[in-house]
This record gives structure tokens, C-alpha cells and sequence, in this order.
């Protein structure tokens, strides 16, 4: 039994392809304490977060891609993963916290192959898409091309499963730049694109 608070969006991605889970849904994190019995919670809702979900024992999963476990105040049963839109489709996750026996016997059950690392802003995937998405701004802002064009360009050349702007729009453009901002603040390279900026700000 694993119990969630999540969007539809994100409640759907993550049951919709395993159906052989006893998945309940909860309003909110602080139903978590009425399921007793269950086998471990998803708190994906980010501003849902709070020390409250250190009164459960069993293994909780959290969606944080900008904020390390090391700055929440979280018990050692809090692991740390990318619940942004597309991630919770695949089948290999990355998740920061520690290793044991039980979070791993339930991430197989959820036919979840799971990757540690460090417990840093971002983690590797999210960066990697989020500096993606910023360069095709940056070629928007330039005049290489448009963001659908880039989109094309992107699909058939490297075979993504999305354009950098239809990635944007499915994660949110407002979750993209405050990744680069929080980046930013130690790694010039991180520099958010002014038109990501404006156009996050009027979407925000």
C-alpha cells in the first residue's frame, strides 16, 4: 500500500503504468497519519514539504529538484526525488537519500529502477534538461531560429522525446528558471535566458 498527495497530472504518471499497486490518494500530507499500515508515502506536492512528515516511519519519497534533503530538516526515512512532468513515466529514477534494503524492495515493486546521488540541487537529468531548455531560449533571443523550428530540430536530430519549449510548457517554464537561479548562485554557466525570465514572470 503506498499513498500519495499529488496533482492529477502527476498522480496519473505515476499509477497510470502500475496498476498492480495498492495506490491510495491523499488530500494532503497531513492525511499521510490516518494510513497506518501503509508501505511507504508520496509527498509530490513541493510545497507540501515540512518537518510534520517526520512523524511517519516508513519511507517517504518527496518531490524536491531544487532543494537538497541537507536544507529541509528531514528524517533519514525522507528520500529526495524529480517529480516535475515526464520524470515519473520512467523507468529509471534518481533519488538522493540512503540506500537500504526497503526503499529498494519498494522501488522494485514499482518496476523502478533507482540511481543514487549526490543530494544536490537539480540532480543530473534536470540540469542537464533545464540548461537545454535555457540554450533554446537563448536561440530565440538570438534569432536563430523559432521555438518551433528548434523543437523539429531537436526531435529528429537527437532524438529527444520532446522540443526544449514543449518540455518547458510540460514542466513549467516557472520550475526551469528557478533551477537556473538556484544554480546560478554558485555556477555562472547557469545564467537564465531574459525572455525565460519574462516569460516565467508573466506565466507566474
Amino acid at each position: 500500500m503506498i499513498v500519495v498527495a499529488a496533482s492529477d497530472e502527476q498522480w496519473n504518471e505515476l499509477t497510470g503504468s502500475r496498476p498492480d499497486i495498492d495506490w491510495l490518494r491523499a488530500e494532503n500530507t497531513a492525511g499521510f497519519s490516518q494510513y497506518k499500515n501503509a508501505d511507504a508515502f508520496f509527498c509530490l506536492k513541493e510545497n507540501e514539504i515540512s518537518p510534520a512528515l517526520n512523524s511517519l516511519t516508513k519511507p517517504v519519497i518527496i518531490n524536491s529538484v531544487i532543494h537538497p534533503l541537507s536544507g529541509l530538516g528531514l528524517a533519514a526515512n525522507v528520500y529526495r526525488i524529480n517529480g516535475w512532468a515526464t520524470f515519473l513515466y520512467r523507468p529509471v529514477w534518481e533519488i538522493a537519500g540512503t540506500a537500504n534494503e526497503e526503499i529498494e524492495t519498494i522501488f522494485k515493486s514499482l518496476q523502478v529502477k533507482i540511481n543514487f546521488v549526490k543530494d544536490e540541487p537539480g540532480f543530473i537529468a534536470a540540469r542537464v534538461i533545464a540548461m537545454i531548455i535555457n540554450e533554446a531560449y537563448f536561440a530565440v533571443e538570438d534569432n536563430v531560429s523559432s521555438k518551433a523550428e528548434i523543437d523539429t530540430a531537436m526531435k529528429l536530430g537527437t532524438n529527444y522525446p520532446f522540443g526544449p519549449f514543449e518540455w518547458a510548457f510540460k514542466i513549467d517554464n516557472k520550475n526551469v528558471l528557478a533551477l537556473l537561479q538556484q544554480l546560478y548562485t554558485t555556477d555562472s554557466r547557469y545564467k537564465p535566458s531574459e525572455l525565460l525570465i519574462k516569460e516565467a514572470t508573466e506565466n507566474n
